[in-house]
């Protein structure tokens, strides 16, 4: 479980995005830091028992400033109003699949994860792996466990509106293909985020969401 008062922090954050009262508030900034820090730390711990790839990953690996870089943002506020951490092979920064943990009170926080955005050599890995083998991919996907977390599906906000190049539009996998990121997401509400039952929940998400991770792992290698 995560304290309320980080909780609280984000949402009087999201009211005071100002450098003035981050700086009088920064103490209980550093309190929310490390109250997030020490639950993904634990969120590793009991993910690594399940899927090896994320077993030595340390917190910090994981998550991200609350800077933002408003250098090219029409957007000068200077601070996120949510908290993240992205588990996966090689730490947030590597271009592979993972786990992501999305902390925003006021009904927008998160669990999901895959593959968001890659660069066009990772992409075209990604389509020809699911293009040879649809077979197994169509399983993942429509897993029992998989499909009553993310009933939903993959993420389509970002799909091309034609057929990639070299691929025929009668191509059984065409809708998986047209994507350009290969990810699902599940809502949490405020509720679990403070209770008890935090960590066993995110555990039970992520444990559906490893085959499908490790696919698009498997893709990249």
């Amino acid at each position: 479980m995560l304290k309320t008062s980080t909780l609280k922090f984000l949402k009087d954050l999201k009211k005071n995005n100002n450098k003035t009262w981050f700086e009088k508030n920064k103490l209980v900034y550093l309190d929310a830091r490390d109250d997030a820090e020490q639950f993904v730390a634990q969120l590793i711990e009991g993910l690594g028992k399940a899927d090896p790839d994320v077993k030595s990953l340390q917190a910090k690996d994981c998550t991200y400033r609350i800077y933002r870089d408003i250098r090219f943002s029409s957007d000068k506020t200077p601070y996120k109003v949510h908290m993240g951490a992205f588990l996966n092979k090689g730490g947030k920064k590597a271009p592979t699949a993972g786990y992501y943990f999305h902390i925003q009170p006021g009904g927008k926080s998160m669990a999901g994860g895959g593959l968001w955005m890659p660069m066009p050599p990772e992409l075209n890995k990604v389509r020809q792996e699911i293009d040879y083998n649809f077979s197994e991919w169509a399983k993942i996907t429509n897993d029992r466990k998989f499909k009553k977390h993310f009933p939903e599906g993959l993420d389509r906000e970002e799909i091309l509106s034609r057929p990639p190049k070299g691929y025929d539009p009668e191509n059984p996998a065409i809708d998986f293909l047209k994507l350009k990121s290969f990810v699902v997401t599940r809502p949490l509400t405020d509720e679990l985020l403070a209770s008890r039952g935090l960590l066993k929940e995110l555990l039970t998400i992520f444990g559906s969401m490893k085959p499908f991770v490790h696919f698009l792992n498997r893709s990249l290698e």
